[in-house]
């Protein structure tokens, strides 16, 4: 007997599922290879700002187990010969627990600079540099300060953009205008790089400096959260390009991308963050040759810095 043939049916629902697949797995691998090498070469061309253009004398840390305090300073030149810093924070970084903690210090704290009497905390860079704002925080605070980079404010702009190219969603308490070159609304607005630095650099806040501190911590821990997204490392060898133009800085790659592996493996877990003062330890004064400063209770926020930091070893 003639023996029937099986009839071949293609289920061409499932060839097409494979095909669709195969396809997506052949253009991420091209993108891979893409990212890979553009990562090479940015790594790999030679350092611009990031070799440190100015004198500091921070004790670097021996082994890379060590924790390491890194002084963040945000330009704010204009052009002038004597730059003056918008922003003073200390960012903490322990390799071993992979945690990143942040202090931002109030620039209206009244000081000891080292040669320069008694001034306002922020008079030190303008003085001297980032160096002589690192002695200033030895000396009255009690803190080592390994590293320091200094964050043209262009340069923050265009991170902005690059991590976030849908905006950031923030809440502003009311119209911000004075000062900043724009408006912006009351109410919950999504803003782009120019936009947020707008919003962070706003001096009129009904809370003073304090309102101003808030809005810093506030938009570099949302900054973090886009850090880690898939966009981010696809916008990696962009980012280090920003890093090469506008950051001046004594950390070596290494250490740089030792960190930014961290946070963006999300290993680091959420920026803690500090202010110094804290609440109840500085009272309001006025004097004529500065103005209006903060007296502050150093031995109090000396044990709060090391409390905070410790907690974190």
């Amino acid at each position: 007997m003639a023996r029937l043939k099986k009839k071949v049916r293609f289920r061409w629902g499932r060839i097409f599922v494979a095909l669709f697949f195969i396809g997506i797995f052949m253009i991420g691998l091209i993108n891979v290879v893409q990212y890979v090498e553009k990562t090479i070469r940015a790594v790999n061309q030679p350092l611009k700002k990031v070799e440190a253009t100015q004198s500091f004398q921070g004790e670097q840390n021996q082994h890379k187990s060590d924790p390491i305090n890194v002084l963040l300073l945000g330009s704010d030149s204009r052009g002038e010969e004597q730059a003056r810093t918008d922003t003073i924070m200390v960012a903490h970084y322990n390799p071993q627990t992979h945690k990143v903690k942040l202090m931002s210090l109030m620039r209206d704290m009244y000081v000891s600079i080292p040669d320069h009497q008694q001034q306002k905390l922020n008079a030190a860079f303008t003085l001297g540099g980032p160096d002589l704002l690192r002695e200033t925080i030895k000396e009255n605070f009690g803190l080592d300060i390994h590293y320091y980079a200094t964050v043209d404010f262009q340069g923050f702009v265009k991170a902005v953009d690059i991590l976030a190219p849908n905006g950031i969603e923030v809440e502003i308490p009311y119209e911000m205008t004075e000062g900043i070159g724009m408006t912006l609304e009351k109410g919950t607005q999504v803003l782009h790089g120019k936009e947020m630095l707008g919003y962070v650099r706003f001096r009129q806040d009904r809370l003073s400096d304090f309102g101003r501190i808030q809005r810093q911590q506030e938009v570099i821990s949302k900054l973090k959260e886009e850090a880690v997204s898939v966009n981010s490392i696809a916008n990696l060898p962009e980012l280090l390009e920003i890093l090469h133009t506008y950051v001046d800085t004594n950390l070596n790659t290494s250490t740089l991308l030792r960190i930014g592996k961290d946070i963006l493996t999300e290993k680091s877990g959420e920026i803690e963050t500090l202010r110094i003062p804290e609440d109840g330890s500085f009272e309001n004064e006025r004097y004529e040759s500065v103005g209006e400063v903060l007296e502050v209770d150093f031995q109090r926020n000396k044990e709060t810095i090391e409390k905070f930091l410790r907690d974190s070893n």
